[in-house]
């Protein structure tokens, strides 16, 4: 066979294969997958065909392993079934008609129910947050369960592991679960985990991809959660990790980001509901059932006073058959009778919430948002970006969080008495791959904290306007559109 068979003979294969794979992805990928993120891989075969099907095989599955996720049913069960048959928020008169059905929802998606009796505050100085979660692990005598993104030991969260130690001095028990490859990413990781251990903290990774010992599942399904319990009766959740507000990256510190942020100290009956996403997420990743500091719903002290909240926690993530945030974010803004006010710093909708933020406005609702001016996750931006359009001709108010600041808080809230904060990001990854905890409260003394907040955003950012927005250039705008194309890919 001369040098000119060879050629031809090698251009054929080439040619079936390609054929093939186009032929095979045509049929097998469209199935299960919303047709937004089918047409998104097809693209990406059909222009990249054997780094796109590369891709496709690492990335494709948005679902935890079967194991994990036969654990997650087993863990449902066991909430549900540890419930007392008992109403824990009875007082429901105040209640808007429809949040019944809504929370009715969210116990049948994470099995979480709601209750009564709770308190909770905002905070939105980054580093007074560390200091606080500091102080209440100071007090702790039996446990301290503490669960993120992101671990780090720096200047900023010294103070933290210092609480940590000491308590573990005092006999208490302290937990620690720290996103995997996030975690590892960050400067000084070693020295970070090398810390816990010499202070006596157990801790594990979450979602660890560790392939040669036998824990691997698609490498970008992340936990994203972030939460701090101690002795099951005061917790802190929200947008902020246990880091330096720079994320301690040279990249960050040579452009001057800081990140804001914003938790909440919470404590009541729904402590019990925090904590048990926690000992649910160590069983998923040591398989060690922690019965000892489990903490039931009825052995916390309710609030009786007025401005007692209503709570529920709502986890979501690929371990869950439905998109639990997702769900929930999307019953609110249909809803919202007068005002719809949303902080994200990553905003990707996918169709439906899109369709649901128009449509509060073509219902007559105020609606906001609130955004960066600057992002630090370039794809991300540019994909957020390419939804302006459409929102302000819609009438949405866009606002920017001015630089160097990146907003980093994650919460919603509707009309004057019902909100949502967490670690979820309205974007199409978190609603499908990163496993996120978000707290619905019904109550107006919290969604006044949370209007001061807002109003805080208005005074120090800019509003956008379409007039503005018309103006960019057509180089921007044509890398929006790129970016929101791949933004599909699930």
């Amino acid at each position: 066979m001369n040098a000119q068979q060879v050629t031809l003979l090698v251009s054929i294969l080439f040619f079936v294969v390609d054929l093939a794979i186009k032929i095979a992805a045509l049929i097998i990928i469209p199935r299960d997958r919303k047709p937004t993120a089918a047409m998104a891989w097809l693209l990406a075969i059909f222009f990249i065909p054997y780094l796109g099907i590369l891709f496709f095989l690492i990335l494709g599955s948005a679902k935890l392993p079967k194991k994990r996720r036969d654990k997650q049913v087993k863990i449902n069960d066991m909430i549900s079934a540890a419930l007392p048959e008992v109403d824990l928020a009875p007082d429901r008169s105040s209640w808007p008609e429809w949040l019944e059905n809504v929370t009715d929802m969210n116990q049948e998606l994470g099995a979480v129910p709601m209750v009564g009796g709770n308190s909770a505050h905002l905070i939105d100085d980054y580093n007074a947050g560390i200091v606080a979660m500091a102080a209440e692990i100071d007090t702790a005598t039996d446990f301290v369960h503490v669960e993120y993104f992101i671990v780090s030991l720096d200047t900023v969260t010294a103070v933290f592991f210092t609480a940590m130690e000491n308590a573990v001095k005092r006999g208490v028990s302290v937990r620690l679960l720290a996103d995997h490859i996030s975690s590892r990413k960050v400067p000084k990781s070693t020295e970070t985990f090398a810390e816990l251990d010499r202070i006596g903290v157990k801790w594990a990774y979450m979602l660890p991809v560790m392939p040669f010992k036998g824990k691997y599942q698609r490498p970008d399904l992340r936990n994203h959660r972030k939460l701090v319990v101690v002795d099951g009766r005061v917790a802190f959740m929200g947008s902020q990790n246990l880091i330096d507000r720079s994320y301690n990256s040279p990249k960050n510190i040579k452009r001057g980001l800081q990140w804001q942020e914003l938790i909440t100290r919470v404590t009541g009956p729904v402590v019990s509901g925090i904590n048990a996403i926690f000992l649910s997420d160590w069983y998923m990743e040591t398989d060690e059932l922690i019965e000892n500091e489990s903490v039931k719903v009825t052995d916390v002290e309710y609030d009786r006073g007025p401005d007692a909240l209503d709570c529920q926690i709502v986890p979501s993530g690929p371990g869950y058959e439905g998109e639990n945030n997702l769900q929930l974010f999307l019953a609110l803004l249909y809803s919202a009778q007068r005002k719809v006010i949303i902080t994200s710093p990553y905003f990707v909708p996918n169709e439906a919430m899109l369709y649901a933020i128009v449509a509060a406005r073509k219902r007559g609702l105020e609606v906001q948002l609130f955004v960066s001016a600057i992002g630090d996750q370039g794809p991300v931006f540019h994909a957020q970006r390419s939804y302006y359009g459409p929102l302000l001709e819609a009438g949405v108010q866009i606002w920017r969080y001015p630089a160097p600041y990146i907003l980093h808080a994650k919460h919603l809230s509707i009309d004057d008495d019902v909100a949502v904060i967490g670690s979820s990001n309205m974007d199409i990854r978190s609603f499908l791959l990163d496993l996120e905890i978000s707290m619905l409260v019904r109550g107006t003394s919290f969604v006044n904290e949370m209007r001061a907040v807002e109003a805080h955003y208005r005074e120090i950012g800019s509003l956008l306007t379409l007039e503005e927005w018309n103006k960019e250039p057509w180089q921007s705008t044509a890398l929006d559109g790129l970016a929101r194309l791949t933004s599909a890919l699930e």
